[in-house]
């Protein structure tokens, strides 16, 4: 299994974000400068090996070179049984295809991007639409600006 440090990936080409939970994996990527993320689509969970080969077709259709994937911390810094969910998930994903992969810290992702759809007045139905792969950008944005 490829676990990176986030400096450890690739130094260049696109990055896929993924915001993994319990029914919906969030995807964004990343343009191959590493400057801006862009959402995606979100995947509905259902067979892992289904999720994978659309997580892993993006992946290969973007030309990307390594993934980075939010890892939500508690905000004492401790990690609980989400941040274990998310460990099983990566070793799960690099079993099917080794790929350069990291883990960045996703706290209060999910709470940013909903606070900034309700101030542009989004309609509850498509927020939860977008929430997901919205989370997904904002945290390979994340990682991206701390790259930088």
């Amino acid at each position: 299994m490829s676990l990176y440090a986030l400096t450890d990936l690739p130094p260049v080409g696109a990055l896929l974000g993924l915001d993994p939970g319990t029914k919906t994996v969030g995807i964004a990527v990343s343009d191959g400068a590493r400057i801006a993320a862009t959402p995606l689509e979100t995947v509905k969970r259902s067979k892992f090996k289904a999720d994978a080969e659309r997580m892993f077709a993006l992946y290969d259709d973007r030309q990307c070179t390594g993934i980075v994937l939010g890892m939500p911390i508690n905000m004492d810094g401790t990690s609980g049984p989400r941040a274990q969910s998310v460990r099983a998930f990566a070793r799960n994903l690099m079993n099917i295809r080794d790929v350069p992969l990291a883990f960045w810290d996703e706290r209060l992702s999910t709470v940013a991007v909903e606070r900034t759809l309700l101030e542009a007045d989004t309609r509850r139905s498509r927020r939860r639409e977008v929430i997901d792969k919205m989370a997904a950008a904002y945290i390979l944005q994340g990682a991206l600006d701390r790259l930088r």
